[in-house]
């Protein structure tokens, strides 16, 4: 029997933590585990989570990836953690955590923001500055915001993280980030790949948030090993290495073995996101178009829409369907849904950048008014969100001879097909859909092993080959003109 050489990959998202169980040797997952989060809404786009939701899921998606897996936890040899980007962790001296994390999602920042882009000079500005124009989901503005609103939490914040950087403090002890999820906090210098200080000064004279910031490592470093009382929590060795992890765009790159330029990954999950790698920062003149570093050593040009399976949820619901129901009469209905078309902006919209837009319907008559019209007008919709982005990241150069395919709407054949079309490239499925814990997992291998990433990449990463998906010339050229349809549309916004 060959040995195993196991590690344990972790995906803190927004709706819970999945956890799988890799066997580097054989390239196989062995377990998975998940446990869900709450959120905490409020007026206003407040969107936070108490972290211990976290570790509480972390521990229970642990357990059960593990005994899914039928394996000693005593054999793991490294954990590698992927976190939701963008989200606020702060902590006193004590390491305890001040208040709640404003996550990714929360857009009460939003005039915190505008400020502070004003400060930088408007999108070009912060784009000359920082390699990337600042959001309202960023980092940043949830410092100004908490200076502001909670003065008293201000002044005893000892440790400024993110999610996954948390997650590490809490296994290790040690406040530590890598280059790739710090791109996404607005504080960042994505070309040269260090703190902006001074941006930190801007908000706080005193410099106390440049002594909170955590030590920057490299992606093949790891942060230390886990501490006995948490190794015994998990019920994992307690030498287990913790490598640096990363933001789940960066982690669900190397988990779709999108490392190298040519491929690109398309994630159809609550938000939409299109990435791929590039060996240097071509910054885009396009402020959507996020330059963020990778955590495999290179960039990862990214865009993100705001509106995806959360908008096609709501029509599923308002018609009360199942997903075989809806996919039916996606189906039904022609390309272009009989001139029906959907701007699904319910969210605000980053790409196109529209961030008060909201939703709306278009072309309604007597007679295309119809259940099967409007489900299909609302993936179509999201779709061309998606290409609208894929086509920023083709100005600046990028390659694509394959899209690969991860998140809840990739398991649609319709879905895939659709892509495929609309993009006018081959799309296929990669086997594990949780990218993102599979991509920590590899890199843990790879900060334990020092195992090439590439060789890792090539034995963990499999493609579906009955995903497959080519485009349909006649479609292609149907798609073209719906799609001109909600460019007009969205040039109206």
């Amino acid at each position: 029997m060959t040995q195993q050489n196991l590690f344990l990959g972790i995906d803190c998202g927004t709706q819970g933590t999945k956890a799988i169980v890799l066997d580097a040797s054989s390239g196989r997952v062995l377990g998975l585990g998940a446990a869900a989060h709450t959120l905490i809404s409020g007026a206003n786009g407040r969107r936070e989570q108490h972290t211990q939701e976290w570790l509480d899921a972390f521990t229970e998606a642990t357990h059960r990836a593990l005994q899914q897996a039928g394996v000693d936890g005593q054999d793991i040899l490294g954990i590698g953690v992927s976190g939701q980007q963008h989200g606020l962790v702060l902590l006193d001296e004590n390491g305890e955590v001040l208040r709640p994390a404003k996550l990714w999602c929360d857009t009460e920042t939003a005039p915190e923001n505008d400020r502070l882009l004003q400060h930088l000079g408007g999108e070009s500005g912060s784009l000359e500055r920082l390699g990337v124009a600042i959001a309202p989901g960023y980092t940043v503005s949830k410092l100004l915001w908490t200076r502001e609103q909670h003065p008293d939490i201000f002044a005893r914040i000892a440790h400024i993280l993110l999610p996954h950087d948390y997650l590490n403090y809490w296994l290790t002890g040690r406040a530590v980030a890598e280059y790739g999820d710090a791109s996404g906090t607005g504080y960042f210098n994505v070309r040269s790949r260090e703190w902006d200080v001074a941006l930190l000064k801007h908000i706080d004279p005193s410099g106390r948030l440049e002594q909170a910031l955590p030590q920057l490592i490299e992606a093949d470093q790891s942060v230390g090993t886990v501490l006995p009382a948490i190794a015994e929590r998990l019920g994992i060795n307690p030498n287990a290495i913790v490598s640096s992890g990363g933001g789940d765009n960066m982690m669900g790159a190397i988990g779709t073995g999108n490392i190298a330029p040519g491929v690109i990954t398309m994630s159809l999950g609550s938000s939409g996101t299109v990435y791929a790698f590039a060996d240097q920062p071509n910054v885009s003149p396009q402020a959507s178009v996020a330059t963020f570093c990778s955590s495999s050593g290179g960039w990862l040009p990214l865009i993100c829409t705001m509106n995806l399976t959360n908008a096609t949820g709501v029509i599923r619901e308002l018609f009360d369907l199942d997903l075989a129901g809806f996919n039916a009469l996606v189906e039904q209905a022609p390309i272009g849904a009989e001139g029906v078309s959907m701007l699904p902006f319910l969210n605000g919209e980053r790409v196109p950048a529209l961030p008060h837009a909201t939703g709306s319907l278009h072309g309604l008559t007597m007679t295309n008014l119809t259940r099967a019209n409007l489900c299909r007008a609302v993936v179509e919709g999201t779709t061309f969100g998606l290409r609208y982005g894929l086509d920023l990241l083709r100005q600046t150069g990028l390659q694509s001879q394959s899209i690969r395919l991860i998140g809840g709407g990739s398991k649609s054949p319709v879905w895939r097909q659709m892509v495929a079309d609309i993009m006018n490239t081959e799309v296929i499925c990669t086997e594990q859909s949780e990218a993102a814990a599979l991509g920590a997992a590899i890199q843990a291998a790879w900060s334990q092993s020092g195992e090439p990433l590439a060789s890792l990449c090539d034995k963990c990463v499999s493609v579906d080959p009955a995903s497959r998906t080519l485009p349909v010339a006649a479609n292609v050229s149907a798609y073209q003109q719906a799609y001109e349809r909600y460019q007009q549309l969205v040039a109206t916004l």
